[in-house]
């Protein structure tokens, strides 16, 4: 991957930013150029989606921290009324060009007061001359909010007549956002899932400075090869990688072996990390629990406050698929209107209805079904409202392959 060039930034500047974001070259490469010098005027809205941990908030907090670019960072998940978000933006505004943090409360009610006193915070901050990025994490939950919320955070250099660029990030694709009456088309960039070498390479960058970084990789090697298939989320690998290192460094510690010796430092890692896949992605052990638990070399289960593994829960939205393709494989199409809407009006008893309504499904086994069926009946059952993101279809690709 060529380095990153910017005629608008100085080259160590750069080449800091290019060892902050491994493995993410091409997509900042990519923003760079939409940047553009920092007085002009870019595009008016960019859409960044991607999986979970595929480094969307990260990589845009690190380029706009590094580059020194006047930005408002606000996630959605915790402003989740348009009134508490449009006041964060403006609070933060308030701020964006001041080392000395004061925040004062602002009253925003409308988007209409949003743009007189975006504006106004603008002119004071003295803004007017350079970009400024106003980014919105987890913006998923835009869809939540008033109708107009969206299409106006897409128009904002247009109502405002100011340089100012919003930017999106969500884990679910465009096109479950764009609104039914239209709106300005965002410039749409995607972030891909990291690959094995790029977690090797991300793994490996800090490896405690006490130890070779070849004897480190080796042991992220040792774990990818695992958890890889099992776990792909960036930051649970690197807590497990965290958690179960000094169980990897013992043999070198008690002088028992060297750090070249990976057939011995295998084989003292492998029931530990047998037992840290009994917990992946549940976190129901702590990093001192699980240290008391190395040293006493027991089971999970026998640490109070932890479920034993017979007793691990599903993902939330894994137990409602299943509960889904169960409902989906036994009950036939016709009978969906009747079960799952609430106004489905009345159902005539047809002859064969009538021929077949003591025999059992259960006899007859379960009958495949289409995936969008299936979509339909999860939609029902559970009590919110479900956004089909991209975790949906993980745990529904999980479940119908291991079941």
């Amino acid at each position: 991957m060529p380095n990153l060039e910017h005629p608008a930034y100085p080259a160590a500047t750069l080449l800091r930013l290019e060892s902050l974001v491994p493995c993410r070259e091409s997509q900042v490469s990519m923003l760079l150029s939409i940047f553009g010098e920092r007085q002009q005027f870019t595009f008016p809205s960019i859409f960044i989606y991607g999986h979970t941990s595929s480094g969307k908030t990260y990589v845009m907090q690190t380029l706009l921290n590094t580059l020194q670019l006047p930005h408002v960072f606000v996630n959605c998940v915790e402003y989740f009324t348009s009134r508490l978000l449009l006041e964060e933006i403006l609070i933060q505004l308030q701020n964006c060009s001041s080392e000395t943090k004061h925040a004062s409360h602002v009253l925003c009610d409308t988007f209409n007061d949003f743009v007189r006193m975006f504006k106004q915070a603008v002119t004071s901050q003295d803004l007017q001359d350079q970009t400024l990025y106003i980014v919105l994490d987890r913006a998923e939950q835009l869809r939540e909010m008033e109708a107009n919320i969206l299409p106006a955070f897409l128009r904002l250099q247009e109502l405002t007549d100011r340089n100012v660029t919003v930017v999106l990030l969500s884990e679910i694709v465009w096109e479950l956002f764009r609104p039914s009456t239209g709106c300005f088309e965002p410039f749409t960039l995607y972030f891909p899932d990291y690959s094995i070498g790029h977690l090797q390479k991300i793994l490996s960058h800090n490896h405690p400075p006490e130890y070779s970084a070849d004897f480190y990789a080796a042991y992220i090697n040792i774990l990818l090869g695992v958890f890889y298939m099992v776990c792909r989320d960036l930051k649970e690998l690197q807590h497990l990688a965290a958690l179960n290192f000094s169980k990897y460094c013992e043999p070198v510690v008690r002088g028992e072996a060297n750090e070249r010796d990976t057939r011995k430092l295998w084989k003292n890692i492998e029931p530990h990390l047998k037992k840290a896949m009994q917990t992946v992605y549940l976190r129901e052990i702590s990093s001192s629990q699980w240290e008391r638990l190395q040293r006493d070399d027991g089971e999970p289960g026998q640490l109070k406050g932890l479920s034993a593994h017979a007793h691990v829960e599903l993902p939330y939205y894994s137990k409602f698929l299943l509960i889904a393709a169960y409902l989906a494989s036994y009950n036939p199409v016709r009978t969906d209107k009747r079960f799952f809407l609430k106004h489905h009006g009345k159902i005539k008893k047809t002859n064969f209805m009538k021929k077949h309504e003591k025999t059992s499904n259960h006899l007859l086994g379960p009958k495949p079904f289409p995936l969008d069926r299936l979509l339909a009946i999860l939609y029902s059952i559970v009590d919110n409202r479900v956004a089909p993101t991209a975790n949906i279809f993980s745990q529904e690709n999980h479940d119908t392959w291991s079941h």
